[in-house]
């Protein structure tokens, strides 16, 4: 097991620092000069040439990009993601601010989805081809289907506008949190349905179903106990995947309820050319998806133990 870990943590590790240099070149290859569009929003008026290259010097920009990616490399070591250009606040204490109101909303829409998914996947695997089945496959093509923000325009037409019940916009209260993970939840269960329901009809197949069913137990005891644990191995990647995929949904959902987490955060960042937090944002979001995923090996190993380092079956 220590030889396993050693060796994901050796492999995440250069993912890390391939995301960093991808992002870091990404970002100087995009169109548009940070300081004049900065200084014009602070200026309230185009900013002279002086002024440009003042900006630019005060901050490292006339440096070649790989000095600059050095640079930066040796502070986020240190901890240091570095200073905003636009708010002039520390890039880890405004990721520090927004990280807790994604968290709460990607692990909110993870449990919705799996409370959904679960029983429906369960259920349309076990009554395959009656009208129970066709129904739990409808639901989870309709779900699949349909873009997030659509159905986010959908509820908040719904609930806050015509019920007059629920807040559209913000983060804090309990309220503020549903509609937002029921609009991302309700994707992510309509994928995983899909999923449990094969891997059940597969582990429902196997011949040791078949005599634990003999042996006289009951069928609820088979079904959870027996076939749903194996069912749930390949089920258990496609969780720590989807969980990584939350990050990248929550830009727009926080985007059309407002709430102020790393979705909302990138935008403003993206659109001012402030540099410093997109690469904090993208360090980070693609930290939480690598750890995500070394974790979910792990929970794989745990419950098949023939996984070897290379990720078959020994």
């Amino acid at each position: 097991m220590r030889t396993y870990l050693a060796y994901r943590l050796g492999t995440s590790a250069i993912v890390m620092i391939g995301v960093s240099l991808v992002t870091y070149g990404m970002i100087f290859l995009t169109p548009g000069n940070p300081a004049e569009v900065i200084l014009s929003e602070r200026l309230d008026r185009p900013p002279s040439q002086a002024e440009i290259e003042a900006f630019e010097a005060e901050h490292g920009l006339t440096d070649p990009v790989p000095v600059q990616y050095g640079r930066w490399l040796t502070d986020v070591l240190r901890g240091d993601l570095g200073t905003s250009y636009y708010a002039e606040t520390q890039v880890t204490s405004m990721i520090g601010t927004a990280l807790p109101v994604t968290v709460e909303l990607a692990v909110a829409s993870m449990l919705i989805a799996l409370a959904i998914a679960v029983p429906t996947g369960v259920l349309s695997a076990v009554y395959q081809g009656t009208s129970v089945d066709v129904v739990c496959q409808l639901g989870s093509l309709v779900g699949v289907s349909m873009p997030n923000f659509w159905l986010a325009y959908l509820l908040i037409l719904a609930f806050p506008l015509t019920l007059g019940v629920l807040p559209v916009a913000g983060a804090g209260s309990p309220g503020q949190l549903v509609l937002p993970a029921v609009t991302l939840g309700t994707g992510m269960a309509a994928v995983l349905t899909r999923l449990i329901r094969a891997s059940m009809l597969e582990v429902l197949a196997e011949a040791y179903v078949d005599t634990a069913r003999s042996k006289g137990l009951r069928g609820r005891i088979v079904r959870y106990k027996h076939a749903l644990r194996n069912a749930l191995i390949p089920v258990v990647t496609i969780i720590g995947l989807q969980f990584g995929s939350l990050l990248n949904g929550a830009v727009v959902i926080e985007v059309v309820f407002q709430r102020p987490g790393l979705g909302l955060l990138l935008v403003d960042a993206v659109f001012d050319r402030d540099y410093p937090v997109i690469q904090g944002i993208t360090l980070i979001a693609a930290g939480i998806f690598v750890v995500t995923n070394l974790f979910v090996d792990l929970a794989y190993r745990s419950l098949d133990p023939r996984v070897s380092m290379g990720g078959e079956a020994s």
